[in-house]
This record gives structure tokens, C-alpha cells and sequence, in this order.
């Protein structure tokens, strides 16, 4: 009586392990169907568990060299919309130098372009002090203040610092995320160091009191203008070399992305097709052993007997 009983209980316990065991397994696959992967803890596979995690924080620091490069992008965007207006303004100072220097101009009316190259020294001040995509300075460097200010005689100087931050770009890569005014504003004349802003001043000064000779005043700016507009494309070039390689370090790093994304895929998304089919196939064992443990346990020694 005893064998029979151990007979009949490990009987039980075997078909409920092998039942037991044939669900889990129905379960894993069906929570890789819902949720794309295929590996539910680290133990299940080591390795690959801890490549995706490699995969994972290349993915995080790509994501945060990207945000620099965006940052960077509309910084040095910003900067080649100021310059161009820029370029524009020394044309315009250039028109009123050669308006002025002809000989036949009047008093009055060389004042009167004096007061607007006198107008145009506040916008130049002003387009300096443009803001960039985080709201600081765009041509101060590091200042969190304006770039130039202007003292009670009108000048305008650098409050800046030296050099504008860098940003990472990944791998190593960094890039210079704008320019200081100096950089594009400042040149020498004749050995002398001198800026756009105060070029601008002193000719509009010295066509408004009319004192000296501002015809030949206005002439020989022209030559520092012309200087100043070389300055300025000079500049022009760097941002447009910059914003050139940020597109190059982004290709590089969609590329990278792009392996990553298909490197994740092959380790640890769920391959559809052979999950569904091995996902049958365990229910239909599944339900043979129920359907066959259902009919051996009605199974009676005494059904035989008779």
C-alpha cells in the first residue's frame, strides 16, 4: 500500500513539475512577444546582457554629444546671421564715406550723414550684444553680461572674455561654439589697433562738427572699412567651417548610432517568427500533457481489475 501511494504522489509531483516547467516557458516567450526582447534578466545570457549595457551608454553619451552639437549649431547659426548683418552695415558705412568724401557735399549734409553713421554706431553696438540660444552673450565668450559697453563719451569697449567655450563632440572632438567681438570687430590699421564700432564713431564724429578736412576723413576710411570687411569675412569663413565639421562629426555619429541600433537588435530583440513558433510549440505540448496527466490521473487499478 505504501509503494502504491509514493507511486501515485511522485507521479503528481513529476507531471506537475513537467506542467509547471512547460508554462514558465510559455510565459518567457510570451513576455518577449510583448515586450520585444528576449532577455528577461541578466543571468539569462551574461554576455550579451552586458554588451547591451556597453551599447546602452554609448547610446546615452551620443545622445549628450548630440545636444552639444545642436547647442553649437544654433550658436554658430546665430553668429553667421550677425555677421552677415554686419557685412551689411560696413557696405552701408562704405556708401556714406564715399558720399561724403565728394567734394561738392555741403557742410550740413556731410553732418547729416554723420548722424546716421552716429544711428549706425548704437545697431553695431547693439547686434554685439545679440543673445545666444541659451540666452547669453553670443560674442562675449564666457560673460554672462553684454558683451560692450558704452562709457558717457560714447565709446564702446570689450567686456568679454578671451576666447568663446568649447563643446565636446565625442571621440575626443570639440568645437568652438561661436566668437568673441574682438575676433571679427577688432584688425589693425597701419600697425594701429583699432575697431569696426570706433571706425564708424570717429567718422560720423568728424563729419558732424564739420572740423579739419571731413571730406578727406571720409575717404581715408574707406581703406579701414575695407580692412574691417576682410576682418569680418575672414570670420565668416571660420563659422562656416565650423558649422561644416559639426555636420561631419553628426554623419559620423547617425552612422555609429545606426550600428549600434542593429548591434542591440541582433542581441537582444526578439526574433518574431521563431519565438511565435516556439511559443506554439510549447502550448501544444503544453496541452498534451494536460490532456494526458488529465486522463492518467481518472485512471483506477480497481477499473482494470474488473
Amino acid at each position: 500500500m505504501t509503494m502504491i501511494s509514493t507511486s501515485t504522489s511522485a507521479f503528481f509531483e513529476r507531471s506537475t513539475q513537467g506542467i509547471g516547467t512547460l508554462r514558465a516557458r510559455a510565459e518567457e516567450l510570451q513576455t518577449q512577444l510583448s515586450k520585444g526582447q528576449k532577455l528577461s534578466r541578466s543571468s539569462d545570457d551574461p554576455v550579451a546582457a552586458s554588451r547591451l549595457r556597453t551599447l546602452a551608454r554609448a547610446d546615452a553619451l551620443s545622445n549628450i554629444d548630440m545636444a552639444n552639437a545642436n547647442r553649437a549649431t544654433a550658436d554658430l547659426t546665430l553668429a553667421d546671421s550677425a555677421l552677415s548683418s554686419f557685412a551689411n552695415y560696413i557696405t552701408r558705412a562704405k556708401e556714406l564715406a564715399t558720399q561724403a568724401g565728394t567734394g561738392t557735399l555741403s557742410t550740413a549734409q556731410r553732418a547729416g550723414i554723420g548722424q546716421e553713421l552716429k544711428q549706425m554706431v548704437g545697431d553695431l553696438v547693439a547686434l554685439a550684444n545679440s543673445r545666444d540660444s541659451s540666452g547669453h552673450s553670443l560674442f562675449g565668450g564666457e560673460t554672462a553680461g553684454d558683451a560692450y559697453t558704452v562709457d558717457g563719451a560714447g565709446n564702446a569697449s570689450y567686456n568679454g572674455t578671451a576666447t568663446s567655450g568649447e563643446l565636446p563632440l565625442g571621440d575626443g572632438q570639440t568645437i568652438t561654439r561661436g566668437l568673441t567681438g574682438p575676433e571679427f570687430l577688432s584688425f589693425d590699421v597701419n600697425g594701429t589697433p583699432t575697431d569696426l564700432i570706433a571706425v564708424v564713431k570717429a567718422l560720423g564724429d568728424t563729419l558732424i562738427s564739420g572740423a579739419g578736412d571731413p571730406a578727406a576723413a571720409a575717404r581715408d576710411a574707406l581703406g579701414t572699412l575695407d580692412t574691417s570687411l576682410e576682418t569680418l569675412t575672414t570670420a565668416q569663413t571660420v563659422v562656416g567651417s565650423r558649422l561644416s565639421w559639426i555636420d561631419l562629426t553628426t554623419e559620423r555619429r547617425t552612422n555609429l548610432s545606426e550600428l549600434r541600433t542593429g548591434e542591440e537588435q541582433d542581441i537582444g530583440a526578439t526574433d518574431i517568427a521563431s519565438t511565435v513558433a516556439d511559443l506554439q510549440q510549447v502550448m501544444l505540448v503544453l496541452e498534451a500533457s494536460q490532456a494526458s496527466f488529465s486522463k492518467l490521473s481518472s485512471l483506477s487499478l480497481f477499473d482494470v481489475l474488473r
